[in-house]
């Protein structure tokens, strides 16, 4: 025998159906929303922001734009990866398209959806006048680069993590990633703020004080050098995959945690393959 159910009780039935998709983790619980892309339109990723000002020097500030995750922190606070953007490529928002013009960017967002999906609160600081970091000018790259507005800007910064201007984050918890510029300033974390980072995730960057083909590394990182994860394109033509390497055999000559993943035929962009490899990596360092 058929049983059909009243209209009354079928349409009570859709919306308790409604109710519990929406009220799983991949539809309520992320800051961010992902559109597939179509034939008539790209995907797109957006994440939620927040923004503040921190101090750069005396009478200079720098915009930082964040999220943190949805729901309850854990004990201790959100662990933190902050994110440093590449050479002229500004972290205006969390906003990203599949069409996005000159590279791969879509999975930079792809990379910041996955942080916070998985628990990271994420913060992106600005480079000087959204350009680049001072990790490698000359000039500043060695002894000095604790005059720079870079130094003084990421030290408040940090500071204010401590402080819960951020919210609750756990300033004990901080990760490190980036690409190009901000590949090399992710490398900078463990030259000159010993002590302050788990892990970083270098991508499409080398040394702290590298510059493309103009690559030099000490015989000897600190010793206290964070676990680091070198992402890279092996036919880069603007940060040569061969500085990454000398980084790297540096680190297991040392005996430093470390690992790495080569794109192929991979240029100077981010990868699919980033947004897990990142995660990954972090996790490893709890």
């Amino acid at each position: 025998m058929l049983i059909t159910a009243k209209p009354g009780v079928r349409w009570l039935g859709l919306i308790a159906l409604l109710a519990y998709l929406f009220a799983t983790p991949s539809w309520a619980d992320s800051p961010c929303s992902e559109r597939k892309q179509t034939l008539l339109l790209p995907g797109k990723i957006s994440c939620s922001h927040q923004s503040t000002w921190i101090a750069s020097g005396p009478l200079t500030a720098r915009k930082v734009i964040y999220q943190r995750p949805a729901g309850t922190p854990p004990p201790g606070g959100w662990p933190v990866a902050l994110l440093y953007q590449g050479s002229f490529f500004a972290l205006d928002d969390f906003v990203y398209y599949s069409n996005a013009w000159l590279g791969k960017l879509y999975n930079e967002g792809k990379t910041i959806k996955t942080l916070l999906d998985h628990g990271y609160a994420v913060i992106a600081p600005s480079a000087p006048a959204d350009l680049f970091w001072q990790t490698n000018i000359p000039g500043l790259s060695g002894e000095l680069y604790e005059t720079s507005s870079d130094f003084s800007f990421l030290s408040n910064l940090f500071q204010a993590i401590d402080n819960g201007h951020f919210g609750p984050l756990n300033g004990q918890r901080k990760y490190a990633t980036g690409i190009s510029s901000g590949g090399y300033n992710s490398s900078r974390m463990a030259v000159s703020f010993p002590g302050q980072f788990k892990a970083l995730v270098v991508h499409s960057g080398a040394y702290a004080s590298c510059s493309g083909p103009l690559c030099a590394v000490p015989d000897s990182l600190p010793a206290d050098h964070p676990p680091t994860y070198f992402i890279h394109g092996f036919v880069d033509a603007v940060v040569p995959w061969w500085s990454m390497d000398l980084y790297y055999d540096r680190l297991l000559h040392q005996g430093i945690p470390t690992g790495r993943y080569t794109e192929p035929l991979g240029q100077h962009e981010w990868f699919d393959a980033s947004p897990g490899k990142i995660l990954a990596w972090f996790n490893a360092y709890p």
